[in-house]
């Protein structure tokens, strides 16, 4: 069990992020002080669930230790937050676990990923302490023009899936050091991890983006990005690999990690250093290609976007942020929040319903 972050006591909502392969889980004030813990989860007991829902009951016994050790007092908690998953498409904004909810997700219904337990714990320790439980800005987040939809194939349609939790915290700092009001902002946001996502937000909302999971956008650590078509129909026709191959290898065993060996950005910075020609030549290319879309959602915004945002957990690289800035500083100016900002988001998220600053949407 690691140890992020330790300041602020008498927390009063409870953040539950489930990952991969551990559950981030914080305790946090209206002030924003939290007490975060990573529940890191060996990969010798998650292999013994077939699927990430079998995984809900033994997280939940992981999660109510970290309670249990926090010594939280009955009465204390005012709300719980999960991750929102893979829900049907919606709207930015924060949710309250239905019944509906949580039957979407139990069943899979719009795909199978780690965060689809997070509304799913929170329901659970909702009713262990009375409070309510709301999603945050889920994975399927979905504002976008309709223009932005159209691929330029009938019956395939461009997908709104990004990292839209960590974007929108972003882009509600960058009003404020903008000294704006958000819904008059005009902003680019890249969020920079193991995928990666580009947004242009108009007013607050992702009016258009990359799909950070799987179909297009600049390749990242693992995933593939866009893929020039003719070499990717031989793929799928030729490679004798089945469906189930050739999405393993475009969402987990591409970019730096197929080129490289290794999805690590501070790995392939030593290669690099120890003269590693195709190591740089590789980071060149994702680097070129992250920029590339900068400008493209720049344009989406009519070239005139107040800010450039890097988020995620690459842009803790002042090396890496720099080698991007430089090609994109002419067209706006940059901020940077680095890491993730998704556990705080979440409180944030869950403070704004309980003070009255926004009504909880219904799902």
């Amino acid at each position: 069990m690691k140890n992020d972050q330790e300041d602020g006591k008498g927390a009063s909502v409870l953040v539950i992020n489930p990952g991969s392969t551990s559950t981030d889980t914080g305790l946090f004030e209206a002030s924003g002080k939290g007490r975060v813990r990573t529940l890191d989860h060996p990969e010798d007991a998650l292999e013994a669930f077939e699927h990430v829902l079998d995984q809900v009951d033994w997280r939940e016994d992981e999660i109510a230790r970290f309670i249990e050790n926090e010594a939280l007092e009955t009465g204390q908690l005012r709300a719980v937050v999960g991750r929102g998953g893979l829900l049907r498409p919606l709207a930015g904004g924060t949710y309250q676990v239905t019944d509906a909810m949580c039957a979407d997700l139990e069943q899979s219904k719009y795909g199978e990923h780690a965060s689809n337990l997070g509304a799913l714990l929170a329901r659970r320790f909702s009713i262990r302490y009375g409070v309510p439980s709301y999603v945050v800005d889920p994975v399927t987040t979905d504002e976008f023009d309709p223009a932005s939809r159209l691929s330029g194939v009938p019956g395939i349609e461009r997908k709104c899936r990004n990292h839209a939790l960590s974007v929108k915290a972003a882009a509600r700092r960058a009003a404020e050091r903008l000294g704006k009001d958000l819904r008059e902002t005009r902003l680019v946001a890249a969020h920079l991890g193991g995928g990666i996502s580009i947004c242009a937000l108009r007013g607050g909302r992702i009016v258009d983006s990359t799909d950070a999971l799987l179909g297009e956008g600049p390749f990242s650590p693992e995933r593939a990005g866009t893929v020039p078509l003719a070499g990717m129909l031989a793929l799928c026709l030729d490679g004798g690999r089945t469906k189930a191959e050739i999405i393993k290898l475009l969402s987990g065993g591409s970019g730096l990690k197929g080129y490289l060996g290794t999805g690590r950005l501070p790995e392939v910075f030593r290669m690099i250093d120890q003269g590693n020609a195709e190591a740089r030549l590789v980071l060149d290319a994702m680097v070129l290609q992250v920029a590339k879309l900068i400008g493209a959602m720049a344009a989406v915004l009519m070239g005139r976007p107040d800010a450039i945002l890097l988020t995620g957990g690459m842009a803790r690289s002042e090396r890496f942020a720099t080698e991007i800035t430089s090609y994109v500083s002419a067209l706006a100016p940059l901020q940077v929040f680095p890491g993730s900002l998704e556990m705080e988001a979440l409180a944030e998220g869950a403070f704004r319903v309980l003070n009255g600053e926004e009504d909880p949407l219904p799902y």
